[in-house]
């Protein structure tokens, strides 16, 4: 029953490591977003870039930041396989993404393959590979379901990006 409580935690831990990592990208979070790796830590994120997680994150940091940049991505069908020694763990999940670019909007779906390890406690990824799945590109249009949520859509409240978002407290 302890062993099952444990790997249960485990589990839990990762799954919490991977929806920070997320709510770090939508809300350019680079603090957050460099903690989610180990040291050391390997992105091979498919074919757009390959190399240490680091460079990756610093590759991305000036998009992820800028206070226009709209993304929303959602985790779903997460499944993680712990290793008997309960220090490193096979974990595939799938990511579908809307991001807001300048032609336009996009919707896309890729799967992240990442070997998580635990160092001190602490579990994080110490390599990710990243699978393109589909991609949707659309017109922009924004009307907030037809206007028919509010009339005014300057009165909605609207996420932000680090550290103005209230989620950080704000």
């Amino acid at each position: 029953m302890q062993d099952a409580l444990r790997r249960l935690l485990d589990k839990q831990e990762i799954t919490e490591v991977l929806t920070r990592y997320m709510r770090a990208v939508d809300r350019g979070d680079l603090d957050t977003l460099r903690a989610c790796y180990l040291p050391g830590a390997v992105e091979e994120h498919g074919g757009v870039y390959s190399g240490p997680a680091g460079e990756y994150v610093d590759s991305i940091a000036r998009t992820l930041t800028h206070p226009k940049a709209v993304t929303t991505h959602v985790l779903s069908n997460v499944l993680i396989e712990l290793d008997e020694a309960g220090t490193t763990a096979d974990v595939e999940c799938y990511v579908t993404a809307f991001a807001r670019v300048k032609p336009g909007d996009t919707l896309t779906v890729a799967r992240m393959l990442d070997v998580f390890g635990k160092v001190d406690g602490r579990w994080g990824i110490r390599h990710r590979r990243l699978l393109w799945e589909w991609n949707h590109d659309m017109e922009r249009t924004e009307g907030w379901i037809f206007g028919m949520l509010v009339p005014d859509p300057s009165a909605l409240h609207r996420g932000a990006k680090f550290p103005a978002d209230p989620v950080y407290g704000s």
